[in-house]
């Protein structure tokens, strides 16, 4: 297996923390959500619509300029400008006096965080050669549990000793110092350094590219959504995170509402089960996928599938469980399962494009599988609760959180339509 630098590994830790922030500031919202409903009187619809649809409108569609920007530009100078925007917008979050106001920060920090996660992608892709990609990106997703974590350890814990707003005030100056030692201090990999072709075709692909610049953006857009496995990968994982944003953004509120659970507790036991359901499942999922790939693409598709199928009956338990302690335990297994899907499909779709495609691939990726999982999941929960609520269910974000249980389904045979499709690939290839 090919060796990595020491640049390499310092690269995919600085990329790692600023997505850390990254994610801490994208799951305040629904840390805080109590205080923030008591403070500002939103009902559970109003909050499902700030933490999905207005904050994912922003976040997957600037993706595609500013993944096509930084396909020519330089991606650590974009990487730090967004940065500076979300951690800032963040701090706007802290100071909104009404809900219009919220809203505005929060589609602000959707605009910024955009450019956070393609040129990353991007720059881990092309600092680390095939076979060693599944294990850098399942380290660089552990941003997402460990912000998540750190999120709720901290963000619980000053809002409970404080007020909430501090939280946000005090994270967001963390990210706008990260932004300015990440211009300093990151250098920019070359494009394609890395690469080994997988063919002679994907070789002549690569030097037609370089000598004719770079990719042109409607080009890769045509490509993106015309290519099967691209697309399969794209909307399985966007059927996953319907179900993990929809959960996440009200599983604070839910534990607190319906098992009894207080912020304090919350800042404990909570950020445990996602630091160490979400990260073992990211470890794990990278090195289930450099296994395997030596000898077939196939487990791209099947490592998702089968975690998926494996979670389902945990969630259902999660949801259920009389008492919250019980209820961590079974949602610490389910969030462990949840996300084998996502180094599974970045790892392929950077492998499947050029060089000068991947942060506009990646973006297009963010896209699809954001707007239905970031976009709906928050908005379907939240407009099922109040729904469920005005019907006169007494436990109406528990019934509505049972609602999630069909986008399992629907994700697990989307990635088993996508084994379909590779082992395909893969006889032709033969």
């Amino acid at each position: 297996m090919p060796r990595s630098s020491a640049r390499a590994w310092a690269t995919l830790a600085v990329l790692t923390f600023v997505y850390v922030i990254n994610f801490l500031d994208r799951s305040l919202l629904g840390i805080l959500a109590k205080p923030i409903q008591d403070s500002l009187h939103i009902s559970d619809g109003q909050l499902g619509l700030i933490g999905g649809l207005y904050f994912a409108l922003f976040y997957c569609f600037i993706a595609i300029p500013v993944g096509w920007l930084a396909d020519r530009t330089n991606r650590v100078t974009i990487l730090s400008l967004a940065c500076a925007i979300w951690s800032a917008a963040t701090i706007c979050c802290g100071l909104a006096a009404t809900y219009p106001q919220l809203v505005a920060a929060r589609m602000t920090v959707g605009f910024g965080e955009a450019g956070g996660v393609p040129p990353s992608y991007a720059l881990i892709t092309d600092s680390f050669p095939p076979g060693r990609r599944g294990i850098a990106l399942g380290l660089y997703n552990l941003g997402p549990p460990l912000g998540a974590a750190l999120g709720i350890a901290f963000g619980a814990s000053i809002a409970a000793r404080f007020d909430w707003r501090d939280a946000f005030l005090a994270i967001g100056g963390v990210g706008v110092v990260t932004a300015i030692l990440l211009r300093l201090f990151l250098r920019e990999p070359a494009r394609g350094a890395t690469d080994t072709a997988r063919s002679s075709v994907e070789a002549l692909d690569a030097l037609d590219a370089a000598a004719d610049g770079k990719a042109g953006f409607w080009a890769t857009l045509g490509m993106f959504f015309t290519h099967p496995v691209l697309m399969l990968a794209a909307l399985g994982s966007g059927a996953t995170q319907f179900v993990t944003y929809g959960v996440g953004n009200f599983a604070v509120l839910f534990l607190i509402r319906e098992k009894g659970m207080t912020l304090s507790e919350v800042a404990i036991w909570y950020a445990l089960v996602v630091l160490i359901g979400m990260c073992s499942g990211m470890l794990v999922s990278g090195r289930v996928i450099d296994h395997f790939t030596r000898r077939s693409r196939l487990v791209y598709a099947m490592a998702p599938a089968i975690s998926l199928a494996l979670a389902l009956p945990f969630y259902v338990g999660f949801v259920w469980a009389p008492g919250w302690p019980l209820a961590l335990v079974l949602l610490t297994v389910t969030m462990f399962f949840n996300y084998f899907y996502l180094s599974s499909s970045v790892a392929l779709v950077q492998e499947e494009v050029r060089p000068d495609q991947r942060v506009l691939a990646g973006a297009l990726l963010l896209l699809v599988m954001n707007f239905i999982g970031l976009g709906l999941g928050p908005t379907w929960v939240g407009a099922a609760s109040d729904w469920f609520k005005a019907a006169g269910d007494a436990h109406a974000l528990r019934t509505a959180l049972y609602t999630l249980t069909p986008f399992y389904l629907i994700a697990i045979a989307l990635f088993l339509w996508l084994a379909g499709v590779l082992r395909r690939e893969e006889r032709i290839s033969d």
